[in-house]
């Protein structure tokens, strides 16, 4: 059953944020429905991180850019540019703070409040940090800084450049770079091996991504681009930029001379808009984070609220785009409108079998012992503040510090510019040695503007 969109206007509009996988396919069962949704983006175009595009105009060799993957990215966009056109489309809108029926968003630098009836979050996720003893040096990159580079602007960082951390993500990205003509020194993959060939029987659950993965690893080392596995990342080390990379294996220390390092440990779920709604939340073990609670379908704790995608755990594109397939009919089922019942039982299965292959991935790719990354009291905990982790060590024993808000509180840990996205996810990891384990530390409460704005930009004049 369709129901006209301006049947709904009586009680708001229906308001996705995000035009990734999950928002974006939200929106088309929403315009499949009749049902004409406001969607709001940070980005210039729809895509996402994962599918980031660059300027219009320069869309050539998407093979290149995407890999395995082109054909899956150049799907959601094209979606994307019809979802652009068919529902109320928002652009360069940046969501900063969340409340019950309305939005207040900065669009192409002018803020304005948007109001809903309904709201499906679908924000993504960014890279998660752990510090280590030189991570701040000009010249060191996450992995998803490295990737948009490349796919947005079309260069790649270097010119040799060093890929380091853990997770799938890291056989990627540097087979996209090594791809694009790059000179990609070395694989640094602080999984032992051991854990990777342990994890075979659970991803053999999904064949082909398995088969995308050790393709890259193959490829990369049939080109002489060496494979370091179960590296402890010991040092970025230079002056006044990055000269190479310490790291050992085995107990033998060795160094690789390099002008870029792209380092990841994995993604962390972009919550703040949840939190601000006032959604409850749930300690994941499997993403080592709070995550917002959701039921199977992404209906989350606050009604008329749901969630999809990586910003509700993380799980990949095409997880992402089952998910926001079946949030939106979650969402119109409470709206009363009829849907497709096998649809989305399909989509849960679907779903539950990718929940499981996530969990063989982090058998693969478990997070280095932050302990050992942390060992240097001279490393920097908070790169705004500027904060050890010496200094942070000092206020936790001083104070008995047992939640992660009292040491933002007594530190300034996570009180600058990036909220806490670069550093909380090792000041947890820190304080957790403290605490008993990493879920007993807490989780950093959101605090609007969740991004960063000038005065001038909420309406006020510049000084």
């Amino acid at each position: 059953m369709n129901v006209p969109a301006d049947a709904m206007a009586a009680d708001g509009p229906v308001v996705i944020v995000g035009a990734g996988p999950a928002g974006v396919r939200a929106g088309q069962t929403l315009l499949r429905h009749g049902v004409r949704p406001v969607v709001l983006d940070e980005g210039a175009r729809a895509g996402g991180q994962i599918y980031r595009r660059p300027p219009a105009g320069r869309d050539t060799a998407p093979r290149q850019r995407y890999g395995f993957e082109w054909r899956r990215a150049t799907a959601i966009h094209d979606a994307g540019d019809a979802l652009a056109r068919q529902a109320d489309y928002h652009a360069e809108s940046l969501v900063w703070n969340a409340g019950p029926g309305l939005l207040h968003v900065l669009e192409s630098g002018q803020p304005r409040i948007q109001r809903y009836a309904r709201l499906l979050l679908a924000t993504g996720a960014t890279d998660r940090v752990l510090p280590f003893p030189g991570w701040t040096l000009p010249g060191v990159y996450t992995l998803g800084g490295a990737q948009v580079a490349l796919k947005s602007q079309d260069c790649v960082l270097g010119p040799r450049i060093v890929f380091a951390g853990t997770g799938p993500l890291l056989y990627l990205v540097a087979y996209q770079y090594a791809r694009a003509g790059a000179r990609v020194a070395a694989v640094v993959d602080t999984s032992p091996w051991t854990s990777q060939a342990s994890a075979l029987p659970g991803l053999a659950a999904r064949p082909a991504v398995l088969a995308k993965g050790l393709y890259y690893a193959a490829w990369l080392h049939a080109r002489g681009v060496p494979i370091h596995r179960g590296a402890r990342l010991r040092e970025a080390h230079g002056r006044d930029t990055l000269h190479g990379l310490r790291f050992s294996v085995g107990g033998k220390t060795r160094e690789l001379a390099c002008d870029a390092l792209a380092v990841g440990f994995g993604l962390r779920s972009e919550t703040q808009l949840a939190d601000l709604l006032d959604c409850a939340f749930d300690f994941d073990p499997l993403n080592r984070a709070w995550l917002p609670r959701r039921d199977g379908a992404g209906r989350a704790s606050v009604p008329g609220v749901y969630l999809a995608g990586d910003g509700a755990g993380i799980a990949g594109a095409d997880h992402a785009e089952w998910a926001g397939e079946r949030a939106a009919l979650a969402l119109l089922e409470d709206m009363g409108m009829a849907v497709d019942g096998a649809r989305a039982r399909t989509l849960e299965r679907r779903l539950s079998r990718s929940r499981r292959f996530r969990r063989a991935l982090e058998q693969a790719f478990p997070l280095p012992d932050a302990a050992d990354l942390l060992r240097d009291g001279d490393t920097t905990l908070c790169r705004c503040e500027e904060i050890t982790v010496a200094e942070a060590a000092a206020a936790i024993g001083a104070h008995g510090i047992r939640d992660i808000n009292r040491l933002k509180a007594l530190s300034r840990v996570g009180m600058g510019m990036c909220q806490g996205r670069m550093c909380q996810a090792g000041a947890a990891e820190m304080l957790g040695r403290a605490c008993g384990g990493v879920e007993l530390a807490g989780r950093l409460r959101a605090q609007a503007p969740v991004k960063p704005l000038a005065l001038s930009e909420l309406g006020g004049d510049a000084p």
